[in-house]
């Protein structure tokens, strides 16, 4: 049987740093990964502040500058034809004064190159994990399927669960998340865009400025609800419905939705004629929970594997690379000692549970709004109470954009995994 001293499941973002944290303590780690590349669409493309911050203690980030990103240094919703600055990350302390908006897969390539020079690491593509190995009680390993399909077992002596929101190594070993309701599932779709001079400006419309900073624009109005991200040359959109409609909703022909969008967002049939069918338009579920315990003896669980985050906020993203970063600082002592137990990952767990909930609260007063928008009930004459204050007294933008941007126990890279100040970049 093959053996490593730590198995990771799945190869997102969590997966990928945590990997490469353990392998700069001198640790062996194996990250399976059931894809054979990182190239998907619609994965979270957003890099915070407390992340960047991170590149650059991990001696990554002249490497990150190099890749193709947009700042976002603050986010709006326009309400009817009213506009709300919601966060405001131009005054928050450190470097890094803006999210970055990256395609995640070369956020993972860069992760996968750093980690790919430490002796530590391996990575396997098109490795699907199937089940897990115990004894006595506690997971020794897991059985996985490699890249032609043949069976085979892992054993390791800590297995890190990093395969998201339906984590099947989590369920494998009994760990069920507490869900909670939800108003919404959420329409992806990309709209390719036409030059800036072909755009319509009659009526304000931002998206010109939008090509020059990233901004992301969140629109509410006529019971509809959507997010856009202006990439330069298409928008990535998401749509909100209200749960479980999908099936229903898709009766209607394409061009009900194209409607509903040019009308959200002022853009003409060019914009949203590039949504050709009902296969350009994909659904994601929203789950939103966490599980009572996030492990058990020899196995750990992080990230969306621990609690599904909702897309609001694009925060789920941040804090699967800070859970990742706690529990390489916690971890890495025992793993070397061989002696990693159940009082060491509950550690992890306690150090990472405030942040989580913290996020998840925020979350669930941001769904009350979502569901008075659906419902048609939201208009400017009757905004939240936490939309008006963030119009009246604008330090609460800053504060909001901390929040988002950087939340609350933000971590640091290990000193073991710090390339020193000077350092060339990897």
């Amino acid at each position: 049987m093959e053996r490593t001293r730590c198995c990771i499941a799945g190869g997102g973002p969590a997966g990928m740093m945590l990997g490469l944290l353990l392998a700069r303590a001198g640790i062996e780690v194996t990250v399976l990964e059931k894809h054979g590349d990182f190239l998907r669409d619609f994965r979270g493309d957003t890099v915070h502040p407390s992340t960047l911050r991170l590149l650059d203690e991990l001696g990554l980030g002249e490497a990150f500058a190099r890749l193709p990103f947009a700042k976002l240094e603050e986010m709006r919703a326009q309400v009817g034809t009213t506009t709300v600055v919601l966060g405001d990350m131009r005054r928050i302390p450190g470097r890094h004064k803006y999210v970055a908006m990256v395609p995640q897969w070369d956020f993972l390539d860069l992760l996968a190159s750093a980690a790919a020079q430490e002796p530590c690491f391996t990575l396997r593509m098109r490795t699907e994990v199937t089940g897990l190995l115990t004894e006595g009680g506690r997971v020794t390993g897991v059985r996985f399927l490699d890249e032609h399909g043949n069976p085979g077992e892992l054993a390791a002596d800590l297995t890190v669960a990093c395969d998201g929101r339906d984590s099947r190594v989590g369920q494998a070993a009994g760990l069920r998340q507490r869900l909670f309701e939800v108003p919404m599932d959420v329409w992806q779709v990309r709209v390719e865009a036409p030059p800036s001079s072909q755009l319509r400006s009659s009526r304000g419309d931002p998206h010109a400025d939008a090509r020059k900073d990233g901004r992301v624009f969140a629109r509410f109005g006529g019971g509809q609800a959507a997010v856009t991200m202006d990439r330069g040359t298409y928008y990535q959109t998401s749509y909100l419905i209200k749960k479980g409609r999908d099936a229903e909703l898709r009766a209607h022909g394409i061009q009900w939705l194209r409607d509903r969008l040019g009308a959200l967002f002022d853009w003409d049939d060019e914009v949203t004629g590039a949504i050709g069918s009902w296969d350009d338009v994909k659904l994601l579920e929203v789950t939103f929970g966490r599980l009572r315990r996030w492990y058990r003896d020899g196995l750990l669980c992080i990230g969306d594997a621990a609690h599904t985050m909702s897309p609001v906020g694009g925060v789920g993203v941040n804090l699967a690379l800070q859970d990742a970063v706690a529990a390489a600082r916690i971890l890495a002592a025992p793993l070397r000692r061989g002696t990693v137990g159940v009082a060491d990952l509950a550690r992890v767990q306690k150090r990472r549970h405030l942040p989580m909930a913290v996020v998840q609260k925020s979350q669930q007063a941001e769904h009350t709004m979502i569901r008075s928008a659906l419902d048609g009930t939201l208009d400017a004459d009757r905004l939240p109470v936490p939309m008006r204050l963030l119009r009246r007294v604008p330090p609460l933008r800053t504060v909001a954009g901390y929040l988002g941007g950087i939340g609350v126990r933000p971590e640091r890279a290990p000193a073991f995994a710090r390339v020193r100040p000077g350092a060339r970049s990897r």
